[in-house]
């Protein structure tokens, strides 16, 4: 009896200590409006710049630092903020406009260039659309001086337009026609005639009344001429004397080798 009277004194001294429903829904509310509070102080800053005359506006947020002035730097294309990091790190979410402040190669998107200090930055481009960009830089402590490069101020945004759509319209079916046939006529028939045979009459030969040289007509036949005949004997005797000086030379020859040869044994012997 004791031990329940024990517990359930306990329960009781508990369920005392433990908050009611309205605490717990007050709690809540607060929670509630702080964090409210807290994204609109960290998504509501805006700084003003100006540029040849032009000015804009910057939107920023920032976690751990902040930003006390911000110029542009036309001859470098570049922007430079004037910061404090009060934590460990800070980060700094920033975003252009390209009206305003882009960097660009050749059409296409390049990425910015990000200096500390004079110390390369780590950034990533976490937002990216057809009129904006928006970056987060993580800054050390102890950064003073933020500079942001990129490659044009107050460049033109051409707006993507959508292309007209055109409707294809169906083309008239055109019906063949048949084409008439033509019926193929039959040529007529040409009988060919026979060509008349005409007979060959014989010709008579007429007797040559021309012989060759060295012949002559006699009694219409060519026969040798008898005068021709002469010189022949003349023509005899040019051979005859032509063979005979051959025939000197071949013996004088040879006597001359027979006499080189006995001259040489006779001097081998000697």
């Amino acid at each position: 009896m004791l031990t329940k009277n024990r517990m359930e004194k306990s329960q009781s001294d508990m369920l005392r200590h433990l908050p009611n429903v309205n605490s717990l829904l007050k709690i809540s509310i607060g929670l509630i409006l702080f964090t409210i509070i807290s994204t609109a102080l960290v998504y509501a800053e805006t700084m003003s710049v100006t540029v040849d005359g032009t000015s804009y506006d910057v939107e920023y947020s920032t976690i751990g630092m902040t930003v006390s002035a911000i110029e542009a730097d036309t001859n470098f294309v570049s922007l430079i903020l004037a910061v404090e990091v009060t934590d460990s790190t800070g980060v700094l979410d920033i975003t252009f406009e390209r009206t305003f402040f882009d960097s660009i190669y050749e059409g296409l998107d390049e990425d910015y260039f990000v200096l500390a200090d004079g110390i390369e930055a780590t950034f990533t481009e976490i937002e990216t659309t057809s009129t904006s960009r928006t970056l987060s830089i993580e800054l050390p402590s102890g950064t003073e001086e933020l500079e942001i490069i990129g490659t044009v101020f107050g460049s033109e945004v051409v707006e993507e337009t959508e292309e007209p759509v055109i409707e294809e319209t169906e083309e008239p079916v055109v019906e063949e026609t048949e084409e008439p046939v033509i019926e193929e006529t039959e040529e007529p028939v040409i009988e060919e005639t026979e060509e008349p045979v005409v007979e060959e009459t014989p010709k008579t030969e007429t007797p040559k009344t021309q012989c060759g040289p060295g012949t002559i007509l006699k009694d219409g036949v060519c026969v040798i001429d008898p005068s021709m005949s002469s010189d022949k004997p003349s023509q005899g005797m040019g051979r005859q004397m032509i063979m005979g000086v051959v025939a000197a030379f071949v013996i004088a020859g040879t006597v001359g080798l027979i006499l080189a040869i006995m001259s040489k044994a006779s001097k081998s012997s000697n």
